[in-house]
Formats: structure tokens, C-alpha cells, sequence
């Protein structure tokens, strides 16, 4: 139970941190939008994780690799590709957001 409790506060941190980041770049940014910087960082994040995911699966299928088709954490089964495609995701601004501080010193 206590695993699963930190997936679960692990994930909503991680999500939490990656919009905060992507809502940051836009408002940064010198784009005239007409959606609001949240809701543009959530569809954003979405269609990464999916191309990521998409991605993999292409990989995995055309190198023929054997991997696992779930993962058990606690009670929940997850696709080990989606997770890993969702996490790639939610690091990807993070680690941009680091580049430029880093660049910019």
C-alpha cells in the first residue's frame, strides 16, 4: 500500500512540476495565445507522452523486442511502454527548464 501511496504522490508531483514548467515557457514566450498557458501545457504534455509512446511501440515492434506487456505496481497494472513515454514527458520540461537556467548563467 505504502508503494502504490508513492507512486501515486510521485506521479502528481511529477505532473504538478512539468505543467508549472510548460505554463512558465509561455508565459516567457512572446506568442500571442488564445488558450490559456495551463490548459496549452496539458495538451501539450498529452500529445509528447503520445508521440513518445507511439514511438516506443514502433521501436519495441521493429527490433522485435520482448518486453512485459503489464508491470504491477501495488494493485495497478501499467503498460511499461506508456509509463515510460509518460515519464519521458514529464521530465522533458523539467530538464529544458534546467538548460536555460544553466544557459543563461
Amino acid at each position: 500500500m505504502l508503494i502504490i501511496l508513492f507512486f501515486l504522490i510521485a506521479l502528481l508531483l511529477g505532473f504538478f512540476l512539468a505543467v508549472k514548467a510548460k505554463v512558465r515557457l509561455y508565459q516567457r514566450s512572446k506568442l500571442e495565445v488564445s488558450a490559456s498557458p495551463v490548459s496549452q501545457a496539458l495538451a501539450e504534455l498529452v500529445a509528447v507522452a503520445g508521440g513518445i509512446y507511439l514511438s516506443l511501440v514502433l521501436l519495441v515492434s521493429f527490433l522485435k523486442i520482448n518486453i512485459a506487456e503489464v508491470i504491477m505496481i501495488g494493485q495497478f497494472q501499467i503498460d511499461p511502454l506508456a509509463a515510460v513515454a509518460l515519464v519521458i514527458a514529464l521530465l522533458q520540461p523539467l530538464i529544458l527548464n534546467l538548460w536555460q537556467y544553466l544557459k543563461g548563467r
